[in-house]
């Protein structure tokens, strides 16, 4: 049985119209004093996305920015509930969140998300919602064995067994970033390391 995004719908363009607002995103930009932009965390499970992001948030925060994390466990409980682990309900996982994050990009914030995002064209797709300088690619490098040796969640050691199918790095790819804006190695620094590395990267 196909999901209700899969199915076929009729047309309904002609009948949508865009509203203009009054306040612009510049206006929100100006208002928290900063540059609005999604930094988009990417790399295998237990690569460190979601640790890296909830530090990396922190240091926004005291630095004053105003911002909102985006992670893909969370997510799952709520706006997308209803998506699997297919590579079709993993596409339109990515395509749901960038619209979020693009969203929240317009309303003035900085952005962290932590998803794999797996597929090269999903983020692709991602990217293209946002303007020039909105979108920064940072992969979270981490060997295969090395996020199979931290395994967190004890995933990798359920996907080893069969338990856990289509699970990325074992039966299901990924395709890392060719052209990240920066790239992090989470098997030779720490935390608090990477952090600044992309802060650094940002200008912040």
């Amino acid at each position: 049985m196909s999901t209700p995004y899969q199915q076929k719908k009729h047309d309904s363009k002609a009948h949508v119209v865009w509203h203009e607002t009054n306040i612009s995103k510049g206006d929100r930009a100006s208002q928290k004093d900063q540059k609005p932009v999604c930094i988009w965390l990417t790399g295998l499970s237990g690569a460190g996305k979601s640790t890296i992001a909830n530090a990396l948030e922190v240091a926004l925060t005291e630095k004053g920015k105003h911002t909102y994390l985006l992670d893909g466990d969370n997510v799952r409980h709520g706006l997308n509930k209803n998506l699997g682990m297919s590579d079709e309900d993993r596409a339109e996982n990515i395509r749901r969140v960038s619209e979020v994050a693009k969203l929240m990009v317009d309303a003035g914030l900085i952005v962290v998300t932590a998803f794999i995002s797996p597929f090269r064209a999903d983020r692709d797709a991602a990217r293209e919602l946002f303007d020039d300088g909105e979108f920064v690619e940072v992969f979270v490098h981490a060997p295969l064995e090395e996020c199979e040796k931290r395994d967190p969640k004890g995933l990798y050691k359920k996907a080893r067994a069969g338990e856990i199918k289509e699970f990325t790095g074992i039966d299901s790819p990924y395709e890392a970033p060719e052209k990240a804006e920066i790239t992090i190695n989470t098997a030779e620094n720490d935390i608090e390391a990477c952090v600044k590395q992309i802060m650094a990267e940002l200008g912040i």
